[in-house]
């Protein structure tokens, strides 16, 4: 009778740890079991340099949404598009900002959006048209050291 009641605590011990190795595998790959609805949204720059899929976007350095796709746009000036998914809920209006920031000096770059003060709303499958793009620290150091008065 002792031998069975081990074998059986030994065996939810086995169940509970493999439940937790499932659920911490779901959530650190990012598979979005859990994730809260979201709608999609897409805005165009000229730069986005160092900007990665996966990417946090913020508004007032709240998390609202993430990156999901970038890709070159070869009918429109070759500038780069970015497909962003928002959380459900949080109202883009129609000249709202999405501009490409760097979190700190040298840290990874995210998408900040600075709301608008329209009554129209960006819809799902909507546009952000005002944009700013990625400042390159490398550019304005060579031209602060290079150019010439």
């Amino acid at each position: 009778m002792k031998r069975l009641n081990v074998e059986v605590a030994v065996g939810i011990f086995m169940v509970v740890g493999f439940l937790c190795f499932a659920w911490l595998s779901v959530r650190l790959g990012d598979v979005g079991l859990f994730a809260a609805d979201t709608y999609s949204v897409e805005a165009r720059f000229d730069s986005i340099s160092g900007l990665k899929v996966g990417a946090l976007v913020e508004i007032s350095g709240v998390h609202v949404g993430k990156v999901v796709s970038i890709r070159l746009d070869q009918e429109d000036y070759y500038q780069a598009v970015v497909g962003m998914e928002i959380t459900e809920g949080i109202a883009l209006q129609e000249d709202s900002i999405a501009s490409v920031r760097t979190s700190g000096i040298i840290g990874d770059k995210f998408i900040k959006i600075s709301p608008g003060g329209m009554d129209e709303l960006i819809e799902d499958g909507g546009e952000i048209e005002e944009t700013e793009s990625a400042i390159s620290l490398e550019e304005l150091v060579s031209k602060y050291i290079f150019e010439k008065d």
